[in-house]
């Protein structure tokens, strides 16, 4: 007979996501009003190790949804990865009577809670809390929506430098695996090309429209880069660019962390308060090991461990749509 869930832990774990908040509070909230404790658990899988776990109420979560970041912190940790670090942090929640756990993050810690609910009989339920929107079953994650919407308020302010100077504008966007930044972001902005770890790039095609520009003295260009491209990112395609075009100006602008930070927008509190809802009424209805994610508005569960094999798809349809417009 399944054990009744009656004290969960929830954490965030590898890179920090606008909206994280929104989810732990929902977590928190929902599992109180359920008659559930609810335990904090600090830096991810090693505050498991660490034992830096603590009970939350709801006054723990007040004042927090507006916030980027996650108030448990995140980390990387090594330790995990390994049986050893696991036991240990399986013995710290049995302790407490820990019999349910939510985690926040991205494939990376996904694949800690596979192996963790394999071996131990705690129960997990994970959200997909990361800007690059890599993960399938889901039509959005927690962070994407501000972090595209931070890269295209970036885009637009350098575009009317670009414009005002006929300089061509290489912009790097966060997204080592991903393209969805790159993306969306680029066409959102008009970009003349868009970069992308999934699609081999025509580096030649760029090079004979930026020479036929040339000729017509019209040097006006923005190519947005996700920086895990085939190319190494802004500074190898602008290197690459200028060896072809030596008399253009050419600039690199790199958008890092700014895309990470920052209050959350209205989707990314909503999809996270959502998804945090419905993370504790899959741990109390028995629906273990999923990951919980919307699709078409509605709710989708997923197998844990097809989340984690599964990545999302740029279609060619998206594709197509840069090359028309972009035109």
């Amino acid at each position: 007979m399944e054990k009744k869930v009656t004290r969960i832990g929830v954490l965030t774990s590898g890179g920090d996501a606008p909206g994280m908040n929104a989810a732990i509070r929902a977590v928190v909230r929902t599992g109180i009003y359920h008659g559930l404790e609810v335990f904090g658990i600090m830096r991810g899988y090693q505050g498991l190790i660490d034992d830096d776990i603590f009970r939350m109420e709801g006054r723990s979560v007040a004042n927090i949804i507006q916030r980027g970041g996650t108030i448990l912190k995140t980390a990387r940790c090594k330790e995990f990865y390994e049986p050893a670090g696991r036991k240990i942090g399986y013995d710290n929640l049995k302790k407490r009577g820990i019999n349910g756990l939510v985690i926040i993050g991205g494939d990376g810690s996904f694949r800690g809670a596979v192996n963790f609910s394999k071996e131990f009989d705690i129960p997990c339920v994970g959200l997909a809390g990361t800007i690059d929107k890599d993960i399938s079953g889901t039509d959005f994650t927690i962070g994407f929506d501000t972090a595209v919407n931070t890269a295209v308020e970036a885009i637009d302010k350098v575009r009317d430098t670009m414009d005002a100077h006929d300089r061509i504008f290489i912009i790097e966007v966060m997204g080592r695996d991903a393209g969805y930044i790159a993306l969306h972001s680029g066409i959102a902005t008009g970009a003349e090309n868009i970069l992308i770890p999934e699609r081999k790039t025509d580096i030649n095609s760029i090079i004979a429209s930026l020479q036929e520009k040339e000729r017509r003295k019209k040097m006006v260009n923005l190519i947005v880069v996700a920086e895990g491209d085939e190319f190494g990112g802004a500074n190898e395609v602008q290197r690459v660019l200028q060896d072809k075009l030596p008399k253009a100006e050419i600039r690199v602008c790199i958008l890092g962390h700014i895309q990470r930070g920052g209050a959350p927008s209205c989707m990314d509190r909503l999809i996270a308060s959502r998804m945090g809802y419905h993370a504790v009424e899959s741990l109390l209805e028995g629906r273990h090991n999923v990951f919980v994610g919307i699709q078409n508005n509605r709710m989708n569960y997923i197998p844990l461990e097809t989340a984690v094999k599964n990545k999302g798809k740029i279609s060619d349809e998206w594709m197509k749509i840069v090359k028309i417009l972009a035109s």
